[in-house]
């Protein structure tokens, strides 16, 4: 396979995981969560990285997880117990453990095989050449197992607790109702986000992530409000930014991983434009009678 083909591949797996778990975000109003979460899972990378001296893949996804989870948490005792608004807590927390995180990094930058640059924007572009291989076999992409993977694990964790997943997402209050904790469901979610966030780090960085996580998502809920077609809605949408993002750097010498999340977002605007004219459209072949408050349609 030639290396183009490796890195769009790499670009749809990682817009298709992140499109997909992202759209939860967007339908519990918590879009900023996922930048939140790219952000504060940095300590939690390094202490990986710190405790085994390698960049091996579980002890950072550990590491990450459990510093997603503790964003949320942290985010939640002190917009209840704080008296702040959601949002403060939300700057406060991730600020935070994001500037510790970049403490660590200069703190031990001869023992930590990371950098802030690799971190925040990542570098698609070399992942066909990071490969993985297994007795002397190459396997292609180390990325795109790690992507793969994830990509799976989040088809898997939404069509298993689908009921609980939307109930809570639309109807918060419907759940506690029915015995559904929403509470120990926005954890589940945070800690499926951060892996997300961490299998996307060395493609498109901590930044360029929440792009994936949320602009699909937001594209396809222009679009509809079904959940299952959201959700299919919005891996298409991912497809398409990596796609066209690869082309359009290819073209312009510039940034993949940056022309991907412009990508989606030149979708996005193109999806609210036509949907904002078929909605004047609607308006304007509408018959007289539908014009009209309910007394006048009525009496008409």
């Amino acid at each position: 396979m030639s290396p183009d083909f490796w890195v769009i591949l790499t670009g749809i797996l990682a817009a298709s995981a992140c499109g997909l778990i992202g759209s939860f975000l967007v339908l519990r109003q918590s879009a900023m969560l996922g930048d939140a979460i790219s952000h504060a899972v940095l300590p939690g990378l390094v202490l990986g990285f710190l405790v085994t001296s390698s960049r091996a893949v579980i002890p950072m996804v550990i590491g990450a997880a459990i510093m997603g989870i503790l964003t949320a948490f942290l985010t939640e005792f002190l917009s209840r117990s704080g008296r702040l608004y959601r949002d403060s807590s939300l700057g406060i927390v991730f600020t935070t453990l994001f500037s510790l995180g970049v403490i660590l990094i200069a703190a031990f930058a001869g023992q930590v095989d990371l950098d802030q640059e690799c971190v925040l924007y990542g570098e698609i572009a070399y992942t066909p050449w990071d490969t993985f291989i297994l007795s002397g076999t190459n396997l292609g992409p180390r990325s795109v197992w790690i992507l793969g993977a994830i990509f799976i694990i989040n088809v898997l964790f939404i069509t298993i607790f689908y009921k609980q997943l939307k109930i809570t997402s639309f109807d918060p209050q419907l759940a506690k109702t029915v015995g559904i904790s929403d509470r120990l469901w926005h954890y589940l979610l945070t800690g499926i986000v951060s892996l997300t966030v961490v299998a996307s780090f060395e493609s498109v960085g901590a930044i360029l992530v929440v792009a994936m996580l949320i602009v699909p998502g937001a594209t396809a809920f222009l679009l509809t409000r079904r959940l299952w077609l959201m959700l299919v809605l919005s891996v298409v949408f991912g497809v398409i930014s990596a796609v066209g993002g690869y082309l359009g750097a290819s073209v312009t010498n510039t940034s993949i991983a940056g022309f991907m999340a412009v990508a989606g977002g030149f979708v996005f605007a193109i999806i609210i434009v036509l949907k904002s004219a078929m909605d004047r459209n609607k308006r304007l072949v509408a018959k007289p009678s539908d014009q009209l408050n309910p007394i006048q349609a009525t009496l008409s």
